[in-house]
């Protein structure tokens, strides 16, 4: 995972396996335990490591939750469907399921939380969460470019505001629906959501003005 600690040790070279395995194991004690009571020493019985192997890779619940949550969020993909509008619907829609999810829902829930108070920790979100889907923005705006549906930006400073401000709406919109308000992001919600997005909220679905 790219937002875990680098610095160099002595001795044998981490395992890919035994990471898989204490994500997958944290991300099952946060179903059955909860946040509150998941603890280090139980997710390394689950993940059949030795606690020296787990407090090597990670300082803390904090950091492990958030690495354990960001390998979910590396599920999504934005499958070329056509057109921009259909892109962005079936990229959202992954992504309220992912948020749906109870061990996304309750640890993305609770680390956000602990970053009120914890810069670093807001930080490592960012790195581990944020920074690794804006591949999905860019991704999505350079195929709609190619198809001649949104326009260049040769700007690199204009450009990297409007995927920013994407990412935020997309987000920022899913999430509250999804975790805040408890609503289902259905396909009638993201329907209506990308429409209000793409088109703005004066302007009618046939490209007329209110």
């Amino acid at each position: 995972m790219q937002s875990r600690r680098t610095a160099s040790r002595t001795g044998r070279p981490r395992s890919a396996a035994a990471d898989a395995a204490i994500l997958a194991a944290t991300r099952e004690a946060l179903v059955e335990l909860g946040w509150s009571k998941l603890a280090l020493s139980d997710v390394a019985l689950r993940a059949g490591v030795a606690k020296t192997t787990l407090y090597r890779r990670w300082a803390g619940k904090n950091e492990l939750v958030v690495d354990a949550v960001a390998e979910l969020f590396d599920e999504l993909e934005l499958p070329d469907r056509g057109s921009l509008a259909a892109d962005i619907e079936g990229v959202v829609l992954q992504f309220a399921a992912i948020l749906a999810r109870p061990e996304a829902r309750s640890g993305l829930m609770a680390v956000v939380a602990e970053a009120t108070r914890d810069d670093a920790l807001r930080e490592r979100i960012r790195a581990s969460i944020v920074d690794r889907q804006m591949r999905l923005v860019l991704e999505g705006r350079a195929r709609a470019q190619r198809r001649g549906e949104l326009p260049p930006e040769p700007d690199p400073a204009e450009s990297s505001r409007t995927v920013d401000l994407i990412f935020d709406m997309v987000a920022g919109a899913v999430v509250h629906r999804t975790l805040v308000s408890g609503k289902p992001a259905d396909q009638a919600w993201v329907h209506g959501f990308t429409r209000v997005l793409l088109l703005g909220l004066t302007t009618q679905p046939d490209g007329g003005t209110a």
